[in-house]
């Protein structure tokens, strides 16, 4: 008796202690009665609650079911009715974030949580190969049961996001030819834009100064062409200005460094002539190969520069224009190699109409200044020099200042304008040696224009700038040959240029032999054009090396390496 009444007692005890929503109803029996929910089996399976063997009807018992309707009535009073929502797993997203900033896709990730495939559901012990049978048992709400707790379901905005692929994604959308062709269409567009801009400005810097040294007196050889080619150092703070008013969204520290990392890979691109640059290489300094390129190239295009100047009082205009632009003549000459350039039938034959253009509109009307023999040889013999220099400028550009084939057309254009700032600061740093000098000797007086004179020259400086930014990234993006001959049509333009101005007319040898130019420049274009898309459709089909087809990546660093 005393046993059976310490057991009754403990068992209140025990009952006392249950939550008053989980005690049974007193028409259960006791010995049915299951142990108390605990925190850790809430929201679980009920088949993993009661255990296997069980013998329970669709997997609960009466008094189980019983329970659980308590449990429902009080969460739906209670505070924690939102953990059973469908939503209470959802992140809110930012709609206005910066596409710039999205370097990691984890904006666009499912939430965390999240099931997207409806495997949250599956049971621990569901076989590999039964999704492979294409059994439908575990999707049919009749078969195992599942958790009383209502599964977090995706929003439709969730379900509604496309895929995200990285910039790197290895996913074709296209072929390989579409691909070449249209990387060859993107940088003849580019080309042409720059083309235009390049064959204005040149005709504005020639007839602005002309009109300084002729009519206004300030006639200053050398320091006239250290302030042009010095005036270089503006194109590369010029574009960043241009591309931060693009980017003006992106804040400035982020917009810097990925400006100088792409500045960064590109001159490893550069010095190597490779798309692909080691982790190891990225983290040298390109400074150093930067200054010995740049001092090399500027000394070259000085030396041509000043030639023109030099020879221009001592032999006749004619022999001046037609000996100088032979350049285009040597650039191919140079090219074939150090660019590897192949021979071809149709550039060759190009290259020669222009410069019998050349000849023509020099020596075609007749007219010539006297000189004496001496002083127009010696002219020539400097004048020819300055040729076959300006020629090997253009072949060293493409060779060691110039992106490897296969880079983004936006990629070039920026590197091309940061290299023309560097030989601008190279001329204002090191070439003012000269001009202390020249005035010494008495060769040529040191003096700043004023008035008139300084304002027409600082268009004429500004002009230069632009032509000389346009044709680097025109070499760039073609090839020196090309760029070469385009140059020759200035000599048409200006000499439009003077007709329009003067009013003096065109003689015939100026317009046929301006017509040739122009019918060799459409040749060689043509020519470049075909032998671009021909070079980038057997690199795709054979895939030698990486080809960088987007410009998207032009200001980004989503795979920084340093």
């Amino acid at each position: 008796m005393s046993s059976y009444s310490t057991n009754n007692k403990n068992n209140n005890i025990r009952l006392s202690s249950i939550p008053a929503r989980l005690k049974p109803t007193s028409h259960y029996s006791k010995a049915a009665e299951p142990s108390p929910l605990s925190a850790s089996s809430y929201g679980s399976s009920v088949e993993d609650y009661i255990g296997s063997g069980t013998d329970t009807v669709g997997g609960r018992t009466p008094v189980f079911d019983k329970r659980l309707s308590f449990v429902r009535e009080d969460d739906e009073r209670s505070d924690i009715s939102h953990l059973r929502s469908p939503h209470r797993f959802d992140i809110e997203y930012s709609e206005d974030e910066d596409e710039d900033d999205t370097m990691s896709d984890g904006s666009k990730r499912p939430a965390f949580l999240r099931p997207t495939d409806g495997r949250s559901g599956t049971p621990l012990l569901k076989k590999a190969d039964d999704e492979d049978r294409g059994r439908s048992r575990y999707s049919n709400t009749s078969s195992r049961p599942t958790s009383p707790l209502p599964l977090p379901v995706s929003t439709p905005t969730s379900l509604s996001r496309p895929p995200t692929f990285g910039r790197r994604s290895t996913m074709r959308s296209r072929s390989p030819d579409t691909q070449a062709r249209m990387a060859a269409r993107k940088k003849y567009t580019y080309a042409a834009i720059f083309l235009v801009v390049s064959l204005v400005a040149f005709c504005v810097q020639t007839e602005l100064g002309r009109y300084v040294q002729h009519e206004l007196g300030w006639d200053k050889a050398y320091c006239m062409l250290y302030l042009t080619h010095g005036s270089w150092a503006l194109l590369w703070p010029a574009q960043l200005l241009i591309l931060r008013v693009q980017k003006w969204n992106v804040p400035w520290p982020t917009f810097w460094r990925r400006h100088v990392y792409l500045l960064r890979s590109t001159a490893h691109m550069v010095a190597r002539q490779e798309l692909d640059i080691p982790r190891h290489v990225m983290q040298r300094s390109p400074w150093p190969y930067i200054v010995r390129t740049t001092a090399f190239i500027t000394t070259a295009l000085t030396v041509a520069g000043l030639s023109w100047y030099v020879a221009v009082n001592m032999t006749s205009p004619s022999d001046l224009t037609a000996i100088y632009n032979c350049s285009a003549f040597f650039a191919y000459a140079f090219s074939v190699p150090l660019l590897k350039e192949k021979l071809r039938l149709d550039k060759a034959i190009a290259v020669l109409v222009a410069i019998a253009g050349v000849l023509i509109v020099a020596y075609g009307d007749g007219k010539e200044v006297s000189t004496e023999a001496s002083t127009r040889f010696l002219g020539n013999m400097i004048i020819g020099a300055g040729s076959v220099l300006y020629g090997l400028y253009e072949v060293l550009y493409k060779r060691w200042a110039c992106p490897p084939e296969g880079t983004s057309a936006t990629r070039g254009m920026i590197f091309a304008n940061a290299f023309g700032s560097c030989i601008g600061s190279f001329t204002l740093l090191v070439l003012w040696v000269p001009l202390p000098i020249l005035h010494i000797l008495g060769w040529e007086t040191f003096e700043l224009p004023t008035g008139e004179a300084a304002f027409y020259l600082f268009v004429s400086v500004i002009m230069n700038a632009t032509f000389a930014g346009s044709f680097l990234v025109l070499i760039s993006l073609t090839s020196p040959v090309l760029s070469s001959v385009a140059a020759l049509l200035t000599i048409f333009i200006v000499a439009v240029a003077d007709w329009l101005i003067t009013g003096e007319s065109m003689s015939s040898a100026a317009v046929g032999g301006g017509c040739m130019i122009v019918v060799a420049f459409l040749m060689l274009s043509w020519s470049t054009w075909r032998e671009m898309t021909e070079d980038a459709e057997r690199k795709a089909a054979v895939d030698v090396a990486p080809v960088d087809w987007s410009s998207e990546d032009s200001d980004k660093d989503g795979d920084r390496l340093d």
